[in-house]
């Protein structure tokens, strides 16, 4: 298995830090399903793992919580600071994560779990820092997420041009052990070509390969090539993703 290099994504990451709420309509639709899994109530202290530039901080403080928000790219801290989204700003791994046990009522991480080595091992993290009746909230990628990505590049070559995702099976193995409840949905996002659809991967800075990449610019006689075998509907080019979004009971 290929070790995720945990500084390439960080630096991948912090690229996009200023451009990244532009293009971040998949964390907001994300963040909403989430958000309709979980029980609503009050959270005191809530842990943003995965922060980004804070605008679920934001949320969780306008709701009264005390935000604690984690990234692993400064820039992107940085960012949620200069939003002033949060209480606290901490840089830091979620799979090491810097933090005393039981010290939260909330573990919220909205699309980052999918950059860790080992998801248990990144849930068990979050879930280490939460409280007794507190909760763990997470999503993440599924596998067969991007197929209208991969069925493109197939026409320009075979590399490897997006990340491949764990099945759902292997999904909710990784929560053996715990009290929850998970649940997989489907969202498609629609651009008006096959360059938009790929600009809104790299202006949330999601365009680390865990198995590499060479580096090259896309030519124009490549970018036709993708832009016709992109399946198309209504002259629309989709792009869909498996979202995994979980929630643990914390005992």
């Amino acid at each position: 298995m290929t070790q995720v290099n945990k500084q390439a994504i960080a630096a991948a990451f912090g690229r996009a830090a200023t451009c990244y709420e532009q293009h971040a309509t998949l964390q907001r639709l994300s963040a909403d399903a989430l958000l309709a899994q979980l029980p609503q109530q009050s959270y005191g202290q809530v842990l943003d793992a995965g922060c980004g530039p804070g605008r679920l901080s934001r949320y969780w403080r306008e709701q009264g919580s005390q935000v604690t928000a984690l990234d692993l790219s400064s820039p992107m801290l940085d960012e949620a600071r200069r939003r002033n989204t949060a209480h606290h700003y901490l840089a830091g791994d979620i799979e090491s994560l810097p933090l005393a046990s039981a010290t939260f009522d909330l573990a919220w991480s909205n699309l980052a779990v999918q950059w860790c080595n080992d998801l248990h091992g990144a849930l068990s993290e979050l879930y280490r820092v939460v409280r007794p009746g507190g909760r763990v909230a997470f999503t993440t990628l599924a596998k067969g997420s991007l197929p209208e990505l991969h069925q493109a590049w197939r026409a320009v070559d075979n590399q490897t041009h997006a990340n491949r995702f764990l099945p759902q099976a292997a999904l909710r193995d990784a929560l053996r052990g715990w009290r929850s409840e998970s649940h997989l949905h489907t969202l498609t996002l629609w651009f008006d070509d096959a360059l938009s659809a790929m600009r809104s991967l790299k202006g949330i800075g999601a365009t680390h390969l865990h198995e590499g990449r060479e580096p090259r610019v896309l030519t124009r006689a490549q970018l036709q090539k993708v832009q016709l075998a992109w399946p198309q509907q209504q002259e629309k080019y989709p792009l869909t993703y498996h979202l995994f979004a979980g929630v643990i009971e914390r005992d």
